[in-house]
């Protein structure tokens, strides 16, 4: 029918002409209630919104030199983070001459790695980004 014979239809209704499908041909459109369509559009949202997962990407830093209870709390922190089901990026900062070793650098970032395997799977490979060596690993605990 025409859009002028619907709208003239809706109005005798005391109802609004909504257009569903605008590029159909012919375009589709359907007689309701405006307010208690945008309603329950909004109960929709406000529920998708309520069931989906939010995950965080947390950060841990290390330095080359770290000691080893140092690198057990970062690795216990690290664990939480895993349990509540969080991404965990891993920077490790050079200082100054720090550069010139960088090879001390990837093998702690690695023990680390190694340390919370259990827990977590790499997303992203440690790789130098000017002065920091990042990793991101993610969770494989199902919550």
């Amino acid at each position: 029918m025409s859009s002028l014979q619907a709208n003239q239809m809706a109005e005798q209704q005391g109802l609004d002409l909504l257009c569903v499908a605008p590029q159909a041909r012919p375009p589709v459109c359907k007689i309701l209630d405006y307010g208690k369509y945008r309603f329950e559009q909004q109960k929709k949202a406000k529920e998708a919104k309520k069931n989906q997962q939010i995950i965080d990407i947390k950060e841990v830093q290390l330095s080359p030199q770290i000691g080893e209870h140092d690198l057990m709390v970062k690795v216990k922190r690290a664990r939480e983070f895993f349990q509540e089901g969080h991404k965990v990026k891993v920077a490790l900062r050079f200082r100054g001459r720090q550069m010139a070793h960088q090879d001390l650098g990837v093998e702690t970032i690695q023990r680390f790695i190694d340390l919370v395997q259990d827990l977590s799977q790499v997303e992203k490979k440690p790789e130098l980004e000017g002065k920091l060596l990042i990793a991101v690993l993610s969770s494989t605990v199902k919550k």
